[in-house]
């Protein structure tokens, strides 16, 4: 009889305090989360400079030269994989609809802010490994620099069929390329006032 009491007063001491554990694993995890969510509001407070996400012109998915259906996998500082981005949802990871015209690229993403990349903001395209704390195979991101304000970004994604990142890599420089000569000025010589002869100095070449 006085077995049987004790075995019971056993059990019923184990059960509080596996009760306990997860209580206190519960609040550990809800301790870690907020912790987590009040660096995210730091982040983006230090961001607030960021400007508004530009958004797609009226047919600029007129010529279409690529598109990509996959995640999106966050934003950071170009150069700088840890530096993420989170003012204006950029830091939210998404699934993602990419098209690239000659306008630039447009960026849908359901569930989260859409963005669009004009041609003359984008700065390189190329293929890596890792961005925001996302860490994949060699070669399994794309990454599209670009210029937004006064910051220079890098922004991952990841097709659902990553053998189109090479085209697009390739794409998107041609697109830049493009773009940078485009914007060179260049020196005609029917500019030249007549009988005015170019301006040189002693003992440089003509």
């Amino acid at each position: 009889m006085n077995l049987a009491a004790e075995q019971k007063s056993a059990d019923v001491t184990d059960w509080a305090a596996r009760i306990g554990w997860v209580v206190g694993l519960l609040l550990f995890i809800a301790f870690v989360y907020w912790l987590m969510r009040q660096g995210w509001k730091w982040r983006g407070s230090l961001q607030s400079d960021l400007p508004e996400l530009p958004q797609a012109p009226e047919g600029a998915d007129g010529d279409v030269t690529l598109r990509l259906s996959g995640r999106y996998h966050g934003s950071t500082t170009a150069g700088q994989w840890l530096d993420r981005i989170v003012a204006h949802g950029l830091g939210v990871r998404s699934r993602v609809e990419l098209t690239l015209t000659d306008a630039g690229v447009d960026v849908v993403r359901p569930g989260a802010t859409d963005f669009f990349v004009p041609a003359g903001q984008l700065r390189a395209a190329r293929l890596d490994k890792g961005i925001a704390g996302k860490v994949l195979a060699e070669g399994g991101l794309l990454v599209l620099t670009w210029q937004h304000g006064d910051r220079l970004l890098d922004s991952g994604f990841r097709s659902d069929r990553a053998a189109e990142h090479t085209a697009w890599v390739e794409a998107v420089n041609r697109v830049n390329q493009s773009t940078t000569t485009n914007h060179t000025p260049t020196t005609d010589a029917s500019t030249t006032p007549a009988g005015d002869a170019p301006f040189t100095t002693e003992g440089t070449a003509r």
